[in-house]
């Protein structure tokens, strides 16, 4: 039975869930997506998975086919296999087309991705909504290549699927609603993806132990943007209803800063309670602008949409070196401590 009041412990628990995680090739669609969904399930049975399928309107974007990989791997001119997806999930483009095929440094340049002011990181790299396919590896081991034929081999696949959500619904005394989301379709990085759902997972089994709860709430893991769009598209008009605050949870396990994004608006319930707890809590937290908003608050908050969502985040996404690279790890980055 979890102690609530042992906030190290539970720390300690999200960040061994968080790991048992990683491994998982998450994307906007796709198995690594259903599994992580799964596990989150697994600690909160009333999580009810949702899929869309491809090519289905919602708002104005469209479902993207679904992707899958099994493989990506670069064999240099010696036959040494030196990039493999294998060894890290960052390693091939996400949302890559198949290759197979044999060609010289000059042309594969274009096709690799690397980070020249981080030569040691390996860079996050997609590719959603154009097909194309392509490599990341670390600047350093770039500029070791050598001239010669590299044989290039990706095997992924895009086909009409479905992108999925999950939902958790939890009643209280109010129908009025706090709306909880997070994002799960990020590869092997944990500030900027594990820390945010696997968090969440933990909040939503500690408000459904309460005996009792003044608002209802309504918790939403989903594939960022393409995610809270199609959710959007399906529940706008209950949530309009019904929700009166709502947070947009990322980038929340390290232990550097505390930093607040607020909603279009500024000034509804949810700006307004994050400010007065991060006040006495955090006096010195980093307080942006609705303009230098990146994730799914951009839609709640979208104009026509306008719900009263805002981000409370540790050190906010884009705004640590280690964002969205290989750097962005479980043991230099994101802490149990962070996280409890």
């Amino acid at each position: 039975m979890t102690d609530w009041d042992d906030s190290a412990a539970i720390g300690q628990a999200i960040h061994a869930f968080a790991r048992r995680l990683w491994p998982l090739p998450r994307s906007i669609s796709g198995d690594g997506l259903r599994q992580t969904l799964a596990a989150i399930a697994g600690l909160n049975p009333g999580l009810r998975l949702v899929e869309v399928p491809s090519g289905r309107q919602v708002l104005d974007w469209i479902v993207p086919d679904e992707w899958s990989i099994r493989a990506g791997w670069i064999e240099d001119p010696q036959g040494r296999r030196i990039v493999d997806f294998a060894d890290n999930n960052l390693h091939v483009l996400g949302y890559s087309t198949a290759v197979d095929m044999v060609l010289p440094l000059a042309q594969l340049q274009a096709h690799l991705h690397s980070l020249p002011d981080q030569p040691d990181a390996i860079p996050y790299v997609t590719s959603y909504y154009e097909r194309r396919w392509g490599f990341a590896l670390s600047h350093h081991q770039r500029q070791t290549l050598v001239e010669g034929d590299y044989q290039v081999h990706i095997d992924a696949a895009h086909f009409p699927g479905s992108i999925t959500l999950g939902e958790l619904l939890i009643p209280g005394d109010s129908s009025e609603e706090v709306l909880l989301s997070s994002y799960c379709c990020h590869p092997s990085m944990a500030n900027n993806e594990l820390s945010g759902p696997c968090l969440l997972a933990w909040l939503a089994q500690w408000l459904a132990h309460l005996p009792r709860r003044r608002y209802s709430y309504r918790i939403v893991f989903v594939p960022e943007m393409i995610g809270s769009i199609a959710y959007l598209a399906a529940n706008l008009e209950a949530m309009r209803q019904h929700v009166v605050a709502g947070f947009n949870l990322s980038c929340v396990g390290d232990e550097r800063a505390w930093s607040y994004l607020p909603s279009r608006h500024g000034d509804t319930l949810a700006d307004r309670v994050a400010c007065h707890v991060l006040q006495h809590l955090a006096p010195g937290f980093t307080r942006y602008t609705w303009r230098d908003r990146g994730s799914d608050e951009s839609n709640y908050c979208a104009p026509g949409i306008d719900l009263p969502v805002a981000s409370v985040m540790r050190s906010k996404y884009g705004a640590y070196p280690e964002y969205h690279t290989s750097l962005d790890t479980l043991d230099g980055v994101v802490t149990a401590r962070g996280l409890g």
